[in-house]
């Protein structure tokens, strides 16, 4: 067996010494990166709770225009259709009296979906106009 000088073992302890601290700054490091990511994953799941909220939030607000905007559209066939009711009624009146009434029929472009009152524009949106 060959025994060691005394400077082999000093180099021995030292590399040893040496690979024990780089162990230990490795380790260190992979602590603190699993940290880093345990925090990022926690800022993640908070701002997606706070984007879920507004989502929810946004929803609701959109189911209750889309109500309201049915109960106006309910509205504005009843009264379209009352108009047309005293239009009629206006017409069997000038019928029979022989009076000449000025009755113009009043379009009502809320009544056709697809036909806008005013032209189309196209309006450009950019991402970045939404505050969440």
């Amino acid at each position: 067996m060959s025994s060691l000088t005394n400077d082999e073992r000093k180099r021995k302890r030292k590399r040893m010494l040496s690979n024990r601290e780089s162990a230990r700054r490795s380790r260190t490091r992979k602590q603190q990166r699993l940290d880093d990511l345990m925090n990022l994953a926690a800022q993640l799941k908070h701002q997606n709770s706070q984007i879920d909220a507004q989502i929810n939030l946004a929803t609701q607000q959109y189911i209750t225009v889309e109500s309201e905007n049915a109960i106006l559209r309910a509205q504005l066939h009843e009264l379209a259709e009352r108009l047309h009711s005293v239009n009629s009624v206006l017409r069997m009146v000038e019928e029979a009296s022989g009076m000449a009434m000025d009755i113009p029929e009043i379009p009502i472009p809320l009544l056709k979906p697809r036909q806008l009152p005013c032209t189309a524009q196209t309006i450009m949106a950019n991402a970045d106009m939404l505050q969440f």
